[in-house]
């Protein structure tokens, strides 16, 4: 192709790739504010898989949905032909926008259940495939998790009996689901549940101490509380990185930084 006629073809559909980016920037960043401040609110975007995937391909959409409109974009063509070229473009673009929906959807996180002496992340794949539709909708309508909502804080009630500890410690010793992976141990996380679990909780100090770094974001969110240091606690947060939970005297969550609770002397 002729240099000239390529760079008035490029010229002409300059306007045509320009309103296409900016119509994907803007649907784009409104499914990602759904996922990253709804789905996966602060600190689950780190802690929690899944986004990772449906960022790359709001990242792919950004770049070749406009990419495509140009090179298909010529004035010269019939009308009807424009249309159905641009509408493939389009078309391609939300099928892969809306499996990095659906990909984040299955893998946010559902329940943060406080279990024995630290707090673990739960999404639909911690249930190792078991049917637990039930078992959730028979908790409490405040305790299931909600489509526009992050996840829900529970606690954990003991076994009944010998017997059902026995069964799901044997189970969990194999592979299988532990007390934090079945929803019909999760009870409502309270301050009088607290009260049975605090013994567990360690002193935010000693987080501090040993990382030192973390001193002014553990401020940060102990001011915004009028709390010190000295008078709050914490508790690891397993999850796909290392994360803890501070804790004020009565168990409340009152925010959350990085480090390996469990490294902490």
């Amino acid at each position: 192709m002729d240099s000239g006629i390529l760079y008035r073809r490029v010229v002409g559909a300059l306007p045509a790739g320009g309103v296409h980016l900016l119509a994907t920037f803007v649907v784009a960043s409104l499914a990602a504010a759904l996922v990253i401040a709804v789905w996966y609110p602060y600190p689950y975007a780190y802690v929690a898989g899944g986004r990772e995937l449906f960022l790359l391909l709001v990242g792919v959409d950004l770049v070749c949905g406009p990419v495509l409109t140009m090179v298909l974009f010529d004035r010269r063509k019939p009308v009807a032909e424009l249309v159905r070229d641009l509408s493939f473009v389009v078309v391609i673009q939300l099928i892969a926008l809306g499996y990095g929906l659906h990909t984040a959807w299955q893998a946010r996180p559902l329940f943060l259940v406080h279990e024995v002496d630290r707090f673990r992340v739960i999404s639909r794949a911690d249930y190792l495939g078991a049917d637990v539709v039930s078992a959730i909708a028979s908790l409490p309508r405040k305790l299931q998790p909600k489509s526009l909502a992050g996840p829900v804080l529970v606690g954990t009630r003991p076994a009944r009996d010998n017997d059902e500890r026995t069964k799901v410690m044997m189970e969990a010793v194999v592979g299988g689901r532990d007390f934090s992976q079945r929803p019909e141990f999760y009870v409502e996380y309270s301050a009088t549940y607290f009260q049975g679990a605090s013994h567990r909780a360690l002193e935010l100090s000693r987080f501090v101490d040993h990382y030192p770094q973390t001193v002014q974001d553990a401020k940060a969110v102990l001011d915004a509380h009028r709390i010190g240091i000295e008078e709050a606690l914490f508790l690891p947060v397993v999850g796909r990185q290392y994360w803890i939970a501070i804790l004020d005297r009565q168990g409340s969550v009152l925010g959350y930084l990085p480090g390996d609770a469990f490294a902490v002397p």
